[in-house]
């Protein structure tokens, strides 16, 4: 199952191992690893980075959601429907 990370940027959801706040000093070490080796996706578009996914083939997936957003988007996922969102009707 595929879910909205922000902006637009999509996921699958079986191929996430972790969801993790960017703060901690050893997962900064992680993103800047994986930024040295090309295997980070900054899906921020530009804006803060809010957290990390750690995706089973060792990429990091970056996203300016909360933790707590993306794993409920996965979890309502799991329990149901389809849950994407349409972000055009945003503005105005």
């Amino acid at each position: 199952m595929l879910i909205h990370i922000g902006f637009g940027n999509i996921v699958n959801t079986s191929k996430i191992i972790a969801i993790v706040s960017p703060e901690s000093a050893p997962v900064k070490r992680l993103v800047q690893s994986a930024r040295e080796k090309g295997m980070a996706i900054d899906a921020t578009q530009g804006r803060k980075t809010k957290s990390v996914l750690v995706m089973e083939n060792s990429q990091v997936v970056l996203s300016a959601l909360l933790p707590e957003t993306i794993a409920g988007r996965v979890s309502a996922g799991q329990d149901g429907e389809d849950t994407a969102e349409d972000d055009t009707g945003a503005g105005g």
